[in-house]
């Protein structure tokens, strides 16, 4: 097994794991010094491409942000998700992901659930390609958004949902907007790690989309703390060249064309 997946499962019930998501080589580069998981997520279709929700991001869409992710990390577990029309049956599934790991090198694919698709992370895993499954809100699958788990029907089901997923193979579970009460039993009950967002402090790891806790996307639900605002000192620097552009500031001879670039 992949020594990176082998110290994320090492950290069931001993310390909490540490993701954030990266579409390019440049944001990947930082947060591979700080985090254990690195998701390549199917949110760029939000966050990068302005689409409604995740429906329509293509393959080779994944392929090229993941390949380039790929070149900033070295000491991260890299999660790859597979896009909405992907992995229909285990036939795709198969081929799909075997190219995902092909051309990105990534460490693992990660998909969500209907609470149908265990015998597709089954047949992953049967042929070596790990999976991180994914469970509660799974915008693939789901238009409207809930909370998951309000009620012992709820919790019952997503529990049962959760313990196939681990026994057909996956390595870990993501968990989102999912009750604490839920989680905890949750993440309670499987050998696997558990990975949350929006659903409280009881999984043993949590995942946040990095332009959205960097204040880039626009998008700030309750379960999001922003912890910087980039879109105003992008938009502070840019005034600053667009007002030195008009009054001639720039460029100057410092800037000549054969200078060297800076790191």
């Amino acid at each position: 097994m992949n020594k990176r997946i082998i110290k994320i499962l090492n950290k069931k019930n001993k310390s909490k794991i540490v993701s954030l998501t990266a579409y390019s080589k440049n944001i990947a580069k930082i947060l591979d010094n700080y985090c254990d998981v690195v998701l390549v997520g199917d949110s760029m279709a939000n966050v990068l491409y302005g689409l409604k929700n995740t429906h329509k991001l293509s393959l080779e869409n994944i392929i090229q942000h993941s390949a380039s992710v790929r070149k900033g990390i070295k000491k991260a577990l890299l999660v790859v998700d597979m896009p909405k029309g992907t992995y229909v049956n285990k036939k795709q599934a198969k081929k799909n992901a075997a190219l995902i790991v092909k051309k990105t090198k990534c460490d693992a694919v990660k998909i969500e659930s209907n609470n149908k698709n265990f015998d597709i992370i089954k047949e992953l895993v049967r042929s070596k390609i790990p999976v991180m499954g994914h469970i509660g809100f799974t915008p693939q699958f789901k238009n409207k958004f809930n909370i998951e788990g309000n009620s012992k029907k709820k919790i019952i089901k997503l529990l049962n949902e959760a313990k196939l997923i681990e026994k057909a193979g996956a390595f870990s579970i993501v968990l989102e907007c999912i009750t604490p009460k839920t989680s905890d039993q949750i993440t309670k009950s499987l050998k696997i790690p558990t990975i949350g967002i929006g659903s409280s402090i009881n999984c043993d790891g949590q995942i946040l989309v990095t332009d959205d806790m960097l204040g880039l996307s626009g998008f700030y639900p309750k379960f999001v703390k922003k912890y910087a605002s980039l879109n105003r000192i992008i938009e502070k620097a840019v005034k600053k060249y667009t007002t030195d552009v008009r009054l001639k500031k720039f460029p100057t001879t410092k800037n000549f064309l054969y200078g060297r670039r800076s790191k």
